[in-house]
This record gives C-alpha cells, structure tokens and sequence, in this order.
C-alpha cells in the first residue's frame, strides 16, 4: 500500500464550508525539491480568495481539486536529488512549492527554506513567511526611509504587524489603521492607530499633519482612492489585496523575493525578540474550516495558524489553548 499524506482541499468554489481533509499520495521530491513533515502551516487571505474562486470568475468549479496553503514550518523527512545543503531531521520555516501547505506533508524547494530557530514553536515560524517577505518587499518599492511618514491599512494583520516594525526600525513614522481592540497593541510596537470607517480621512490627517510619505494597503477595503488622495501620487501608495489597483493607478505587489534573502536581513530581529508575530488563534487540521472562518471574519492581531501534527505533542496542546 503507497504511504499516504493527508491534505485539506476544495473541490467548489465557496465559503469556509467546502473545505474537507483528504488523503494523497505521499509527495516525493524532484530535483532542487526536499519534503517537509509540516507540523503547522499560516493561513493567508490569498487562500481565501482563491476557494471563492475570485481567480476563476463564472467557473463553479475547479478542474480537480485544489489544496490550499503557501507557507509552513517543520521537519525534513526527505530530500530530492542534487540537495546537498539540508538534511532529513532539520527543522524548517518557509514557503512551499505549491500551494498546499496545509497538509501533514509537502514539497518545498530547496532554496525558499530556512532553518527554523530552536526559540521559536513550529506555530510561531509558520506564522512568518509570507507576511515577513510581503512586508519586506512592499516597503522596499516603496522606498520607505528615516523621516518619511507611513499609512498602513489593516495594521494589526499579519503583513501590516511586520510592515510596522520593520518601518520603525528604519526610522519611519507610522500610521495604521485598526480597529480599537488593537490600538494599545500598535502603540506598544511604535505607530500611531486610527480607527478605520467614517471619517476615516480627518483622522489620518490628524494624526500625520506633516501629510502621508507613502501607503501599504494590507486590507483591500476599499482605501486605494483615499491613499492616493493622501499621499498626491498613485506611484506612492502599493496594495497586497485590492484586485481594483490598476483602476487606480495603483501598483498590486505580487513577486516574491527569495526568502533566504529577506531572513538574512529580518531574523536577528525576530530572534532577539524587536520583530513579534503575535497568533490570533491556532486550529488543529481538523477544524480547518473554522480557522478560515475566523480568517474571514477579519479584525485579527497577527496570524492564523492551523497545525497538523496527529497525534498533537503537549507542545501543540499548549498552544492550542490560545483559540478564541
């Protein structure tokens, strides 16, 4: 009988409702490729958008099922040919393949991987990947430095809690919008919160007096023609979740740099404890749904984590706690 591996997977398109876990085949490792014995996997918005099918308008369905799931932390069980830099037994963070991180196995290459550090839970690093990368590059094309000002949409999510400390740490003033539950959150990290909704405006230009340098929309609510307003140029504001940006004249940030490279800069901070991802919640594998339920719902602090360990260690029961 092949070994087997157990996945999360929609076959139509919808809600929360239409994920199940399935059985797969165990993945085998290609060229450049290692296997990852993933212990807990982030949820992301972009995994949302794609089970709603926001990718594939007028299509019920999709060809063949599809798996959901772009970042991981966990242990190399196999490597393919030609990967000589890692082991089977090394602990992991970073991004898979293809999308379907969340699973009790997948592939990842060789070269989007990095060595997970022994202060971190397997939860806490796969909280990191996407958001630390977007984060990173986003403000990077904005060429954010010391002095400017700073507008982040959705500050308390995942990309916009990153984006806020790595901005301060450039010496940047920072605004962000949030919703009043975490406000004395962002305040601790260095930004100035401001509550979105009406009067949303008024409130910023209180806040920033000196006026908006640049903006990083995280939320795609609908912000892009304040932002623009704001800052006087479309080439100034850049959005991870707005599929209108180009009506705006708004530039959509898609590529991903390698992750080794933005880690090299970002995990001293992480280590020594400047950069912290907080976990909004942690679900097992099994109540999947429910985690991108809660995703859905929006208003987080930090991220989402669903962990696939089965039997759960007393590790993963600890951190189980923390649901809400």
């Amino acid at each position: 009988m092949s070994a087997l591996a157990r996945r999360l997977q929609h076959a139509v398109y919808g809600g929360p409702e239409v994920l199940e876990v399935t059985e797969v085949p165990l993945p085998e490792p290609g060229p450049g490729q290692v296997r990852v014995r993933i212990h807990a996997a982030g949820a992301n918005a972009l995994d949302s958008k794609k089970r709603r099918g926001l990718f594939a308008p007028g299509q019920e369905a999709p060809a063949e099922p599809q798996p959901l799931g772009l970042e991981m932390a966990g242990v190399i069980d196999a490597v393919g040919p030609g990967v000589t830099r890692w082991k089977t037994g090394r602990p992991v963070l970073g991004r898979t393949a293809q999308p379907d991180a969340v699973a009790t196995h997948a592939l990842a290459d060789a070269d989007d991987i990095v060595a997970k550090p022994d202060a971190l839970t397997f939860e806490q690093a796969a909280a990191l990947p996407i958001a630390t990368e977007t984060a990173y590059r986003t403000l990077r094309q904005l060429g954010v430095v010391a002095g400017q000002t700073l507008l982040v949409h959705a500050a308390a999510g995942g990309v916009g809690l990153v984006a806020v400390q790595l901005a301060r740490a450039l010496g940047t003033t920072v605004i962000g919008t949030a919703g009043e539950a975490n406000h004395s959150f962002l305040r601790e990290l260095g930004a100035t919160p401001v509550t979105y909704g009406d009067g949303l405006a008024e409130r910023i230009r209180a806040a920033a007096p000196q006026g908006i340098d640049a903006v990083l929309d995280a939320s795609g609510r609908g912000v892009l023609p304040l932002s623009v307003e704001l800052t006087g140029n479309p080439e100034k504001v850049v959005t991870i979740a707005d599929l209108d940006a180009a009506r705006h004249g708004v530039r959509f940030s898609r590529g991903m740099l390698p992750l080794p490279q933005v880690m090299e800069d970002v995990m001293p901070m992480i280590e020594d404890g400047r950069l912290r991802m907080p976990l909004e919640a942690v679900f097992p594998l099994e109540q999947a749904a429910d985690a991108y339920r809660r995703l859905d719902d929006g208003h987080l602090r930090g991220k989402i984590v669903i962990t696939t360990r089965t039997p759960l260690d007393p590790e993963a029961r600890a951190v189980l706690g923390m649901v809400v």
